[in-house]
């Protein structure tokens, strides 16, 4: 038995979400194997790589050099891109391996297998000592990804995706201008942006933690007042919130943010008095391009921010149309004690969950104290547009409110973003005004092109509304890996999106990066219960909406999901316990969706005057008819058809 020990590169590829082709369509997924092993073989032969075998549908290949392995990796991305029939995970590790016949074994393939594994689909994943050997190559660029604990794998590993640019001879007279091309299938991320910045969350250096609200607050108003700006990438609240209390390297950082420079900063608040400190420092060098110490007043906070915010700009070169400047040095108000509240309600809301009953009430008497203030009444609108939405106060009540405050804020402002985003909501998701929706989510896309709560809504639009599945995917995307990496949220849309698509290896990927980002929240077992249904695991998927109900305080939307999984994995039993619970729920508050179990456990008028009531309410989930499998029996049922056609969906 021939054996050799030596260092090598290896690479696994797996096509994404093959075993559910297997079940659809065998003909096809044996097709796109073929196809997969015929794309494969030449190029790593090209390479001086060694097919070492097929694992189901996946490859096993080693190279004797790290480029090797990473230009072959790249180059099978590029043909699988072009061939558009299907999209594959690829994992390198670089290791010490034992090569036995016509096998090989040792930490590097386990490595390189775990890594693989986790890999976004149409992506190259890889470990840290492969990113070091690359690392002086000028047209492969890497980004750090995570530290993930691999199975099997007595360290955590350090996970990269390879990000490459090639030079492209661009059309023109000359025939010599060169552009950089990404090889990925995500166009969203790239070369870090030269204008680029991320403003990390100020620590409370206050004796009070009470305080927490201010610096958290002075940090979001930058943030706020830079997103507008057209030549400067701005981090998202939320993501560059997601490294609070962290003790991080900046670079790492500076890498999973996809950012150059990073403000960072503290903030100490005695009575009226205030000192603010700030820094802003070039990621890649550690190099301090600016600092500073305020000393003031707490009536001078605006002309601080302001000025902090035209540093920043001035440092990054960042050049400012009039409409631009105005908007970063507008102050919001010019009561102190209104511009408080406010910072209170919104630390509040970010928090979410019942948390949202407080933001409310402090938005409120923001506006009481300064009736001009419009960010108080965005903020009111979006406290009641998710109360509604979730049910948790009558949709009818809440939508009323919420549009009501959007529109007082867009009377004082008619460019106002948040407050355009809550109205193409209300007009989407409870009016049913299609039209009017898709005009709002345009205007706001002109106005703040990196809003991410629009990009939220808009994907849910062109997905459940329109079935455009693709496009609706590009945009939560954008969201997920661009916008607001680092936000739970992001993810849930994205598994959600792809879940209407029916790409449940997909949705159970984004659905565990919700869950990785957010375990105690209940949108991420959720979907990844709905992902697990749609491959028919319906075991698993019970588990995890099991944990998604327990989670979310046993929400209706939640127990209904669970009811019919229970129902099509034959435990008709568990679905009555439900649908009585649900049912007796319903004679003292309103239970939204609940025509479907009822429906599915074949109780046809309850599903019947369920559905009528939802109408009444406008109830949200009526917007699921359309695409969700659970829901598509009001436009194939002869009984429910009508019911269907009242909701005027566009063609």
């Amino acid at each position: 038995m021939s054996q050799s020990r030596q260092l090598a590169a290896i690479m696994f590829t797996d096509i994404v979400g093959y075993t559910a082709l297997m079940g659809k369509d065998e003909q096809k997924a044996f097709s796109i194997l073929n196809n997969n092993r015929e794309l494969q073989k030449p190029i790593i032969e090209q390479y001086n790589g060694r097919w070492i075998k097929e694992l189901g549908d996946g490859v096993m290949a080693s190279f004797n050099t790290v480029s090797d392995a990473v230009n072959a990796a790249i180059k099978i991305q590029e043909a699988c891109n072009i061939s558009n029939d299907y999209l594959l995970r690829i994992g390198i590790d670089l290791g010490e391996v034992v090569f036995e016949n016509e096998d090989v074994f040792g930490d590097g393939v386990n490595i390189a297998s775990r890594i693989q594994a986790i890999a976004t689909p149409g992506s190259i994943y890889i470990s840290e000592s492969v990113k070091n050997n690359v690392s002086n190559k000028k047209d492969i660029h890497t980004r750090f990804v995570m530290q993930e604990t691999l199975k099997n794998v007595k360290e955590p590993v350090r996970i990269y995706e390879v990000i490459v640019y090639r030079a492209k001879i661009a059309d023109g007279p000359d025939g010599n201008k060169e552009t950089d091309i990404p090889v990925t299938v995500f166009e969203t991320i790239g070369k870090t942006p030269e204008k680029s910045v991320a403003v990390l969350p100020f620590v409370n250096m206050s004796n009070d933690p009470e305080q927490e609200y201010f610096s958290d607050g002075i940090s979001e108003e930058i943030i706020n007042s830079l997103a507008h700006l057209k030549e400067l990438r701005v981090a998202g609240r939320t993501s560059s919130f997601h490294f609070k209390g962290k003790s991080m390297d900046l670079r790492e950082i500076g890498e999973k943010l996809n950012v150059r420079t990073i403000m960072e900063g503290s903030v100490r608040k005695q009575g009226n008095k205030l000192r603010i400190t700030v820094q802003l420092i070039n990621v890649e060098n550690g190099f301090h391009l600016w600092s500073e110490k305020y000393d003031r007043e707490i009536n001078d906070v605006f002309a601080i921010q302001d000025e902090i915010a035209m540093v920043i700009t001035e440092k990054l070169k960042v050049s400012l149309l009039e409409d631009e400047k105005a908007i970063i040095v507008k102050s919001p108000t010019k009561d102190h004690e209104a511009y408080d509240l406010y910072l209170k309600g919104r630390y509040y809301f970010n928090k979410r969950g019942v948390h949202i009953f407080k933001g409310l009430e402090y938005f409120q008497q923001a506006a009481e104290k300064d009736p001009n203030y419009i960010l108080a009444y965005s903020g009111m609108a979006e406290c009641y547009s998710i109360l509604g939405f979730y049910s948790i106060i009558p949709a009818h009540v809440a939508m009323h409110k919420a549009k009501l405050n959007a529109e007082k804020a867009l009377k004082l402002d008619p460019a106002h973003s948040e407050a355009i985003t809550t109205l193409a909501f209300i007009n989407g998701f409870y009016d049913w005004n299609w039209t009017e929706a898709k005009e709002k989510f345009q205007l706001v896309f002109k106005l703040k092109p990196n809003y991410a709560p629009a990009h939220y809504w808009y994907s849910y639009y062109l997905s459940f509304v329109e079935a455009k599945f693709e496009e609706s995917i590009q945009v939560a995307k954008k969201a997920a890996e661009h916008l607001e990496p680092f936000v739970a949220i992001s993810h849930h849309v994205l598994a959600f999106v792809y879940n209407n698509a029916g790409k449940f290896e997909e949705g159970l990927l984004a659905s565990k990066v919700a869950i990785e980002l957010d375990p105690t929240a209940f949108p991420g077992f959720r979907t990844l219960g709905n992902s697990l249904a749609g491959l028919k695991r319906f075991d698993e998927a019970i588990e995890a909406l099991t944990t998604s109900v327990l989670l979310s305080g046993r929400h209706p939307w939640t127990l209904s999901e669970l009811c019919c999984v229970y129902i099509l994995a034959g435990n008709i039993t568990e679905a009555q316990k439900i649908m009585d619970e649900l049912v007796t729920r319903s004679q003292s508050q309103y239970i939204p969706g609940l025509f479907a179990p009822a429906y599915h456990l074949k109780d046809y008028d309850k599903a019947i005057e369920a559905l009528e009531k939802a109408f009444v309410e406008h109830d949200g989930s009526l917007i699921t008819m359309k695409v969700d499998p659970i829901s598509t029996f009001i436009k194939t049922d002869p009984r429910f058809q009508s019911y269907y056609k009242r909701m005027n969906f566009p063609e």
